[in-house]
């Protein structure tokens, strides 16, 4: 039996609970898997979207209270699956823990010393603990074996078909007075890895053309500390449902994904599924979810970037030749995919 840490039903959506999410809703597709149950916290939400993995609430805690101490209770007996970078140290070695970067090590600028320090001090002793570590990409592997001590865990990578599954909104467009083609676009929180000051080059590209940029996403206050806010002169969004992030993707010129650190990437491959050309800087794993598929910019020399959103805004067969690659390069992704090689990774 196989019990799955639910407690990021109990959270915001960021990357880290879109994974958990949609590695469950493969799960629950699945006929030819294992026994699964969802175990729950009291005040987890939409236990209905995942019927096939007779998902439960148990306990009475929250939060970290209820991972460390009550969770781990309710899954004795089977493999614990821990989808969020935490799990609860009395489990031991009867569970997996996806790890989805080192970013608590290598970014701490972009954490709260509390957060920054809790994630450390867990994931080593889960890792001291005998836990089965498994990450999202081989550039995360690389730098969560170091960090920890441990051999290089293995990837399950990511999909981001899930893009496609509501109607674009295009409405979102006309609220916020973007037209198709006239915006680029950027997805970020705001956190200092994000690298959305990077931008300010970009600005003389698009102004020079009459473009705007527009920047969707929300930051958590709690988690990651001021210091890499967007220009000042961006069309801000803030966080938009998936029908309307699909909508800015299909209008939008391209993205523009300056991050210098991520676990995986997954806006750039959720462009690519809508046919949007990514502008990326190729560091960290951007290059095994993009492969030649993105207009690549020199991160040590900013003007690089504006001189990308000028080819893209200038030259129309060149960003329908990167559009069409992109749609090609996002085949290779999916999550059933994901879910498959997970469970085949922690399988007795």
């Amino acid at each position: 039996m196989i019990f799955v840490n639910g407690r990021f039903l109990a959270q915001g959506l960021t990357g880290v609970q879109r994974y958990a999410r949609e590695i469950c809703r493969a799960l629950d597709a699945m006929a030819d898997r294992p026994p699964i149950t969802l175990l729950a916290p009291p005040d987890a939400r939409d236990l209905d979207q995942f019927p096939r993995l007779s998902p439960r609430m148990v306990g009475r805690r929250t939060g970290q209270a209820w991972e460390q101490w009550e969770l781990p209770r309710a899954a004795r007996g089977g493999m614990l699956l821990n989808l969020g970078n935490t799990g609860p140290l009395l489990a031991g070695a009867r569970q997996a823990v996806v790890i989805h970067d080192a970013g608590a090590f290598d970014t701490p600028e972009s954490y709260s010393l509390a957060f920054r320090t809790w994630y450390r001090a867990v994931q080593r002793g889960l890792a001291w603990r005998g836990a089965r570590i498994v990450t999202v990409s081989r550039f995360s592997a690389r730098r969560i074996a170091q960090h920890l001590r441990i051999p290089a865990p293995p990837a399950t990578l990511e999909g981001g078909e899930h893009i496609l599954r509501d109607a674009a909104d295009a409405a979102v467009l006309g609220r916020h007075g973007l037209q198709p083609r006239r915006y680029a676009l950027v997805v970020g929180t705001g956190a200092a890895h994000k690298n959305l000051a990077a931008l300010q080059s970009a600005m003389g590209a698009l102004h020079a053309r009459g473009l705007v940029l527009a920047v969707a996403g929300a930051k958590d206050a709690a988690v990651f500390r001021a210091g890499s806010d967007a220009p000042a002169d961006v069309r801000a969004l803030g966080r938009v449902s998936d029908a309307g992030l699909r909508a800015l993707y299909e209008g939008a010129l391209g993205l523009l994904f300056p991050s210098r650190y991520e676990g995986f990437g997954l806006p750039p491959l959720e462009a690519m599924w809508c046919g949007c050309p990514v502008v990326a800087a190729p560091l960290g794993p951007l290059p095994e979810v993009c492969g030649e598929a993105a207009q690549w910019f020199d991160a040590a020399r900013p003007d690089s970037l504006g001189e990308a959103v000028a080819a893209l805004a200038d030259d129309a067969t060149h960003r329908d030749a990167l559009a069409a690659a992109g749609r090609a390069r996002a085949q290779s992704f999916s999550w059933e995919a994901a879910a498959r090689r997970l469970l085949g990774f922690i399988a007795p």
